[in-house]
């Protein structure tokens, strides 16, 4: 992940999630993340820093502007 200092971050869901565990699914769901492709910016904080690791493999992360 490339440093991300400013206070918003963008997330794209770039893959599906189908199969995968409810953990999994629960995090993405409450990210805001439903459909491929789909984007949401949050503020960069802790809690959503850790949701963000535990599925980075599904997801896209930039700074947003």
């Amino acid at each position: 992940m490339r440093s991300l200092d400013s206070k918003k971050l963008k997330v794209k869901l770039v893959r599906g999630f189908s199969g995968r565990s409810d953990t999994q699914r629960k995090t993405l769901i409450s990210l805001g993340l439903r459909k491929i492709g789909q984007t949401r910016i949050h503020d960069n904080v802790n809690p959503i820093l850790g949701q963000i690791n535990k599925v980075i493999h599904f997801i896209e992360v930039e700074p947003a502007d």
